[in-house]
């Protein structure tokens, strides 16, 4: 995390929301890009399997086996950890906003705010 807890408790509230607004984005770009290597990573295996001779166990072992799964395991798992990492920064930057009773102040990107703002007239004229 780049700023204590002392530090976050004594931002402004709107320096707070923003810095949640901005770990919460990190922890999406960071869940994406791990998702996306633990597809690959499985469609790597399933290749090899379908590809590798033989019945399932030795397919299997093949798969198990392979030096570069391996490296890509071990990759999955290590954007696994930094995205723990990640969560526990989102967390604790909540705990901040909600410990000091900063409610009234809307966490909800702004994006959203608009999209249900221009989603209600619709709904309206749908109606009438």
């Amino acid at each position: 995390m780049s700023a204590s807890i002392e530090d976050l408790w004594s931002m402004s509230d709107k320096v707070l929301v923003t810095a949640y607004a901005d770990a919460r984005r990190h922890y999406a770009e960071k869940k994406l890009e791990r998702d996306t290597q633990r597809a690959r990573l499985e469609w790597m295996r399933a290749k090899m399997f379908v590809n590798t001779p033989g019945g399932v166990t030795e397919r299997k072992m093949a798969a198990d086996v392979s030096e570069e799964l391996a490296r890509k395991g071990q990759e999955v798992r290590e954007i696994s950890r930094d995205l723990d990492m990640l969560k526990i920064d989102v967390d604790v930057i909540e705990t901040v906003i909600r410990l000091r009773g900063a409610h009234s102040v809307a966490v909800a990107p702004a994006e959203d705010t608009q999209d249900r703002q221009q989603a209600e007239p619709e709904s309206g004229q749908e109606a009438g």
